[in-house]
């Protein structure tokens, strides 16, 4: 309300003004038909000025307001990956086929470019993201997804999440592959068919997220170099990865 009976009086302010200046404008020249004409050819242009000023001034506004919530967006994935995502998918890839061949494809260097990332998630479409059963640890990715259940729940409260729908489809994912391992009491000497029905829970969220870990790891190579070098210092993929800089 106070800021309604501001504007209110600024309108009021500011039109007496323009009233005093058409009246000064007349008792000074006396020339009336003038006056007039002007008022009206301002007025007319006044619309065009108007729906230029709009179109621009909003693209403008659009594209910063848009810019800014991607930015938030790469932020909860940011923490995402720094908190659950890396490790699983070091996890997925030790009990994942073609490991050897999986680190070599997804060794993301300071040297690569928008064409390299392109090439692999290419490659990535023909890969075969099926568990090694015999290797898998499920008691140990129990344990990961659950000690991180509640900070997944909390990236899930995060509005920026409307505006990226693969992201959201991951977290989703993941969540159901939280439940379901949450509600086995003892992973132990489970049969075949749920170990299958298990495994194919661990593919949709595999697939994805060697994807969305590929586009943040861009994201970071173009906006911020020095946690780009950390990421691929650190990357997942390797199992000889080290943070230490020995170069």
């Amino acid at each position: 309300m106070r800021h309604l009976k501001k504007d209110f009086r600024l309108v009021i302010a500011l039109s007496a003004l323009s009233i005093i200046f058409f009246v000064l404008n007349y008792v000074i020249f006396g020339r009336g038909e003038d006056i007039l004409f002007y008022l009206v050819e301002d007025i007319a242009f006044l619309f065009v000025q108007v729906l230029l000023v709009t179109l621009i001034i909003q693209s403008i506004l659009d594209r910063r307001d848009k810019s800014a919530r991607m930015e938030k967006m790469n932020m909860v994935i940011g923490a995402f990956f720094s908190e659950v995502g890396t490790s699983m998918l070091a996890l997925f890839s030790e009990w994942g086929p073609n490991r050897t061949t999986m680190a070599a494809e997804l060794k993301v260097g300071q040297a690569w470019t928008a064409d390299d990332f392109t090439k692999v998630l290419r490659w990535l479409d023909g890969y075969a993201y099926e568990l090694d059963q015999r290797k898998v640890d499920w008691t140990q990715l129990k344990l990961l997804l659950l000690s991180h259940r509640e900070f997944m729940l909390r990236l899930m409260e995060s509005p920026n999440l409307l505006e990226h729908e693969d992201f959201t489809g991951l977290l989703q994912a993941v969540f159901h592959l939280t439940e379901e391992m949450a509600a086995r009491s003892d992973l132990t000497g489970l049969p075949d068919s749920d170990l299958r029905h298990l495994a194919g829970d661990v593919k949709r969220v595999y697939t994805p997220l060697v994807r969305q870990w590929l586009h943040y790891m861009r994201h970071l190579q173009l906006q911020y170099p020095y946690l780009f070098s950390l990421a691929a210092r650190t990357n997942p993929f390797d199992k000889n990865a080290s943070a230490i800089v020995r170069k």
